[in-house]
């Protein structure tokens, strides 16, 4: 099993990190091939008119052997997606939208129909989201629920999982506590896919 794991934290000491690794550990007998992107350091580039000008008509070309595409070859041919994104201002790090650009490519990860509707071509059947937040997540809309929509609606990746640790900063705040919750319902969802994959 191919994973792609991406790594959208920003502190070396992440809480967000330290979940994901979690994860990871618990599905170690599995022995997948897990592929990890840090997004902090691929420093890709916001699409522009020029850029996106270009990948529209190689696109169209189909013909996908730059490197602009690998970010999106990869995607599609992962059994899993584990993205781990820390909760900031309703949603997560510029990273990791400059990220879903360079993944969201007609051709490669999905295509539209005749109806002008997105159909998913990606081959992972799985997307696990991760994240914390010092605060209150107000709303999973921003955050969660956009990767969930993307992933379901132009992906085709049709189950998602999401696991959060919230007001980790808060005055008085049991932080292992929070942060331990969380962890089981990691483990739960680690029994589970290792029952599915084995």
């Amino acid at each position: 099993m191919n994973i792609l794991y991406i790594d959208a934290s920003v502190r070396p000491d992440s809480r967000t990190k330290r979940l994901a690794h979690h994860f990871f550990k618990e599905i170690e007998e599995l022995n997948a091939n897990v592929k990890e992107i840090y997004l902090t350091n691929e420093c890709i580039p916001p699409l522009n008119r020029e850029s996106l000008e270009h990948r529209t008509r190689l696109s169209e070309e189909q013909n996908f052997d730059e490197p602009i595409f690998h970010y999106a070859k990869e995607y599609a041919e992962a059994d899993m997606i584990v993205i781990a994104a820390p909760y900031w201002d309703l949603s997560f790090p510029a990273t990791l939208k400059t990220y879903i650009e360079a993944i969201n490519v007609v051709g490669l990860t999905f295509v539209y129909n005749e109806k002008g509707q997105p159909v998913g071509l990606c081959n992972a059947k799985k997307l696990i989201y991760i994240t914390t937040a010092g605060g209150k997540i107000f709303s999973d809309e921003y955050g969660y629920g956009y990767i969930k929509e993307l992933a379901q609606k132009y992906h085709g990746i049709k189950e998602t999982e999401y696991i959060k640790a919230e007001e980790l900063d808060i005055i008085d705040a049991n932080v292992e506590e929070i942060i331990k919750k969380a962890e089981k319902k990691i483990d739960k969802l680690s029994e589970d896919i290792k029952k599915e994959y084995k």
